[in-house]
């Protein structure tokens, strides 16, 4: 079984309009369509992800 930790992020804003980096990003998080929802690894790297899109994604710990 996998103990890691996992966040929940979900897209909430549509990323047409934005930098293509921050819609490379998102894609990058998982998300490709609007008020979907994946789990991903509670790691620096995503946390940095998410940290950049915050204003298209909403998370939970």
């Amino acid at each position: 079984m996998s103990t890691a930790k996992k966040i929940k992020v979900t897209l909430v804003k549509s990323p047409i309009g934005c930098k293509q980096a921050h819609r490379a990003t998102v894609r990058g998080l998982g998300l490709s369509r609007m008020n979907q929802t994946v789990e991903v690894v509670d790691t620096p790297q995503v946390r940095g992800m998410i940290l950049s899109v915050n204003y298209l994604v909403r998370a939970e710990g």
